[in-house]
């Protein structure tokens, strides 16, 4: 394979000067420039970092690849069993399974190839690929069939995005699937909202959405696309949109998750995907993650203390239900749902080792659950059913990423790949919290065995009541996005 595009490893930005200093990381690249390829959830830093780190035997990488290996799905032996309509929900045969099982295997090969060299795995995610570019027409069923494009969208996107410079990958239909089949369902969702009133969906299904339209825009060189999922995870009018996944926003530092109201899984799914988001978006020069003071942080600190077995504040909330000029309702969640603190889904390393290692900020509930679950393993990882398969996981080996520092006089130091950190535009919008630098020791070095480490590591101690202290720009609201 070919090297392609920019490098887009994090710059820094220094919040001081002398040997040692935490630098602030930035979005790889300015909004408005090419878009970087690869550059969904990894950049070509990303999968050096990994391969050089795994090579090491570097904990907790090794272990993380370890995981990787020993998936049935990231065997070079995999074969494709391409549909030409995939069903979800409603029709026959309901065969979606065929879809997300292929699509893993591509993504688990393909980051497979990357790690460790084996072109076999880089040859067998473009086979798998290019089966289901080449026979995949349509998707259909009930409401599941918008799940089914976001969902399977954004992944069959990030599963190519790692192979799209190999010699036998058909890029261009790959791109037409995407435009045709994945996206058009997604985009529709978030305008029209299966002919719903807009509050019928809970969050995570504008969050599929969301993630399908950016990932599509991404892949496909479409900034209008770009931009008209970025504009909805800021202001848009459904359940999804971060005001309104996010409404309210306590003293403590804490956000609650609406979807808490309703069950664990969802709102560990929800987390998942809006990180997804972020971290897609973050790699083109986008900064989502620190959008509106750190937001989703606050969110995603609010879900790791609950489903770690904590008390949180929940605000009731009453949402309309029902079809446009047809039967109509509301239903009211009243508390936070019950919990199983053994749950967990491969969503954490990457929402804690963005906000402790790039931006230097204490996530003391996020970085214990993202400890608890490692190393984060993937599809088939957590269960045969599709909610197994609703994160493409391996965040411990993909995700985890030494400090970012600042050598004597403010240069910035050599990064994981060796090249040097800084430079780069800016965040869209300027990290404002006021929670105190994760410690020195490194992330990287821990594993789930070291629970306590990893927290002490991230400024757990240093944190009154363990409570991340942000500063609010914002007083409580009770009353959805502004």
């Amino acid at each position: 394979m070919k090297a392609a595009g920019a490098a887009a490893g994090a710059a820094g930005v220094a919040v001081g000067v002398g040997a040692g200093t935490t630098a602030l990381a930035v979005p790889a690249s300015a909004a408005d420039s090419p878009f970087a390829h690869p550059g969904l959830l990894h950049t070509r830093s990303d999968l050096e970092r990994m391969a050089t780190k795994v090579k090491a035997d570097a904990r907790p990488y090794a272990a993380g690849f370890a995981k990787l290996a020993a998936n049935r799905h990231a065997q070079s032996g995999w074969r494709a069993n391409p549909q030409a309509t995939v069903y979800r929900g409603a029709g026959s045969p309901q065969n979606y399974a065929a879809l997300y099982n292929d699509i893993h295997a591509a993504y688990q090969n393909a980051l497979r190839y990357h790690v460790s060299g084996d072109t076999a795995h880089a040859d067998t995610a473009v086979a798998i690929l290019n089966a289901w570019s080449g026979k995949l027409t349509s998707i259909q069923g009930s409401a599941d069939r918008f799940l089914a494009a976001g969902l399977y969208g954004y992944q069959f996107a990030n599963a190519a995005e790692l192979v799209r410079d190999h010699g036998d990958f058909a890029l261009g239909r790959a791109q037409e699937l995407m435009r045709n089949v994945f996206h058009p369902l997604s985009d529709s969702f978030l305008e029209h909202h299966n002919n719903a009133v807009v509050t019928n969906y809970w969050p995570n299904w504008d969050l599929t959405a969301i993630a399908c339209v950016l990932a599509t825009g991404i892949f496909c060189d479409d900034r209008a696309v770009v931009d008209r999922a970025v504009e909805y995870f800021k202001h848009g009018d459904g359940m999804g949109s971060v005001k309104h996944a996010i409404p309210v926003v306590h003293d403590d530092g804490l956000a609650e998750w609406v979807e808490a109201g309703r069950d664990q899984g969802h709102a560990l799914l929800g987390v998942g995907l809006m990180g997804t988001v972020c971290e897609m978006a973050w790699n083109q020069g986008i900064d989502l993650y620190g959008y509106d003071d750190n937001r989703f942080l606050k969110g995603a600190q609010y879900v790791a203390k609950w489903s770690l077995g904590g008390e949180v504040a929940y605000t009731a909330n009453t949402r309309k239900k029902g079809a446009i000029g047809g039967w109509s309702g509301s239903e009211t969640a009243t508390g936070a749902a019950g919990v199983d603190p053994a749950m967990t889904r491969p969503i954490w390393a990457m929402i804690a080792n963005h906000y402790t290692k790039r931006r230097g900020l204490s996530a003391s509930y996020v970085t214990r659950a993202a400890a608890k679950a490692a190393p984060e393993g993937g599809g088939g990882d957590y269960g045969p059913n599709s909610g197994g398969y609703d994160q493409l996981g391996f965040g411990t080996l993909a995700f985890t990423r030494d400090r970012v520092e600042v050598a004597v006089g403010g240069a910035p130091s050599a990064g994981p790949s060796g090249a040097a950190s800084g430079g780069g535009a800016r965040p869209q919008g300027a990290v404002s919290a006021s929670a105190s630098p994760a410690g020195n020791r490194d992330l990287a070095a821990t594993g789930a065995e070291d629970l306590v480490g990893w927290a002490a590591a991230a400024g757990v101690s240093a944190v009154a009541g363990g409570l991340l202290l942000l500063r609010r720009r914002d007083r409580v609201r009770r009353g959805g996005a502004e």
